[in-house]
């Protein structure tokens, strides 16, 4: 308790400036005592305009006082020195290099702990004191030290900046408002900044979502890779069995087989790998940017935050650009399946000749697609040359331009009996399977020009017995003046939208996207799908009712 009142006694003694024992102290007007060096350097420095204050209670005084050494505190001070108990502050205490240093503090200086956005000035713990105790200074914001505090005086006016110009994105002062920026869309600054802060904390979340969906994606390219290590090791055993069946001359193909699928399991391992390092240096990348506009939310000092918005906000398109659409494949089934028939069949073939047999493992479909075309050009990039099979069209339809075009006939054309014709309304399939991911035109016309369905089916479509879309083997688009529809297994979907007489039609089958375009130069899109295919696609066209009706697959460039 003794050696707790001495220390009262010290700091009683201690100059509220330079934080030490008062040296020549001196007693101002309002009582609070100085050191004479202190005082004196603070009014120099901080008072030029005439106004003499405490640096404690902040009265002022006009004019300045005179300063006349306290005698009985000289003497007190003299022997707590001699006490010992005279000792400044540990070194921690003064602010280095790195520092925010008091700017109250005379000689050596304190690190400040709070910087006041009002006062423009940086405060020690003592010195800071009276933004606690006094009343009229319990209103000033007080934020983490900064040696940037002088970034908030308007180089025109010498005054706080505390308005924000959003005409010409900047912060002002109170004259700037009726001075250059007169007339002006002026705010608060702080207000500016909750309404900046607001964009921030968008892109913010835009930014971990795509982290998200990045993560997501990591985690299916790792089943994808874990898929293909089951489906090679099963593909192995269960040939390895078949093959021991065989006499030794089969053995080598064996040997063949399975040196043939190992090298496709690590060409696809390899590949998966490949855009699993892309996934993660995005993420890396986008977490890096989040951390900077995390520090940057965290910043106190509003004007310090509208300075630097404009670079650390204006981010590139931060959305996870690309999809990963992993559907079950059959990855070496179809070797298995090929191995077996051969078993069975081996003492004919050994016969007459050896088979290859050709290792049928599917593209893996984890590639990350790219971003879907945007001009008629990008979709030019994938155009696929496609005619109609008459072998599907239905008889009253004619095939003509090299059998791109079809017509509504009254009449019933001479086709062949073929088992995929389509009996059911006036409908036709391509000759050419759909590429996995390609895209076409087709334009309609003709007498009743009522529009036409435009459709892509798998091939066993003809055996449903009813019009594209009303099943689940076909996708249909019914383009008709002001009733545009799409169809898929009977569910009607009405789309909104202007006449058009034109459709492209762009199929990316690995990400599962089948969409249809109002062919311009922009390309307005009309309606997407996304689902899983898992047959081969073929183009359809369905022709309303009307005779003279026409609808053609347009021969692109």
């Amino acid at each position: 308790m003794a050696q707790k009142g001495v220390q009262l006694d010290r700091e009683s003694f201690s100059c509220s400036v330079c934080l030490d024992l008062l040296k020549d102290p001196v007693m101002i007007p309002c009582g609070h005592s100085y050191c004479l060096k202190c005082i004196k350097n603070f009014w120099d420095e901080k008072n030029k305009k005439g106004d003499y204050s405490c640096p404690q209670c902040r009265q002022t005084f006009t004019p300045r006082p005179s300063l006349v050494k306290n005698i009985m505190l000289a003497g007190l001070t003299e022997q707590l020195k001699l006490t010992g108990l005279g000792a400044s502050f540990t070194e921690q205490s003064y602010a280095g290099p790195e520092d925010v240093a008091c700017d109250i503090c005379t000689g050596r200086k304190v690190k400040a702990i709070k910087s006041c956005l009002m006062c423009l000035v940086s405060y020690c713990e003592k010195h800071l004191q009276p933004h606690y105790d006094l009343a009229q200074l319990k209103k000033h914001q007080l934020v983490q030290p900064s040696k940037q505090l002088h970034d908030s005086i308007c180089s025109h006016h010498d005054e706080v900046m505390k308005m924000f110009c959003r005409t010409d994105q900047q912060t002002i002062c109170y004259i700037c408002t009726v001075d250059e920026h007169k007339g002006h869309d002026v705010v608060s600054a702080a207000a500016e900044r909750k309404e900046k802060q607001k964009d921030l904390e968008v892109q913010r979340g835009e930014i971990q979502q795509t982290i998200q969906d990045g993560e997501r994606d990591m985690k299916l390219l790792q089943q994808e890779v874990d898929a293909i290590k089951v489906s090679a090791d099963k593909a192995v055993k269960e040939n390895e069995k078949i093959f021991t069946e065989l006499i030794c001359v089969v053995q080598k193909r064996s040997s063949e087989l399975k040196q043939q699928i190992r090298s496709q399991q690590e060409s696809e391992v390899n590949r998966v790998r490949e855009l699993q390092e892309k996934l993660e240096q995005e993420i890396t990348v986008l977490k890096r940017k989040d951390a900077e506009l995390e520090q940057l939310s965290c910043t106190e000092d509003y004007n310090q935050f509208l300075q630097k918005y404009p670079s650390l906000s204006a981010v590139s398109e931060t959305k996870h650009s690309s999809s990963i659409n992993v559907r079950p494949l059959r990855y070496f089934e179809d070797v298995t399946a090929a191995v077996s028939k051969l078993r069975d069949e081996l003492q004919d073939i050994l016969k007459e000749k050896w088979t290859n047999i050709s290792l049928k493992v599917p593209e893996v479909d984890v590639l990350l697609s790219g971003p879907e075309p945007r001009t008629r050009d990008d979709f030019l990039r994938y155009s696929q040359e496609i005619t109609l099979d008459p072998n599907t069209a239905q008889m009253n339809l004619l095939l003509s331009e090299g059998n791109r075009k079809v017509t509504l006939m009254k009449q019933s054309q001479f086709y062949p009996d073929h088992p995929e014709r389509l009996s059911v309304k006036f409908q036709v399939l391509s000759k050419q399977s759909l590429s996995r991911r390609c895209y076409w035109e087709v334009q309609w016309g003709g007498q009743g020009g009522r529009g036409s369905y435009v459709a892509v089916a798998y091939k066993d479509v003809y055996k449903t017995d009813s019009v594209f879309g009303q099943n689940d083997t076909s996708w249909s688009l019914f383009c008709c003046p002001n009733n545009h529809q799409f169809w898929y297994n009977s569910i009607r979907t009405p789309i909104p939208g202007s006449e058009f007489s034109r459709v492209g039609v762009y199929l990316d089958q690995p990400a599962g996207t089948l969409s249809f375009y109002n062919v311009s130069e922009s390309m307005i899109l009309i309606h997407r799908v996304q689902t899983s295919f898992t047959q081969p696609l073929y183009a359809g066209i369905q022709l309303w009712f009307s005779i003279g009706d026409t609808a053609e697959i347009c021969k692109l460039k």
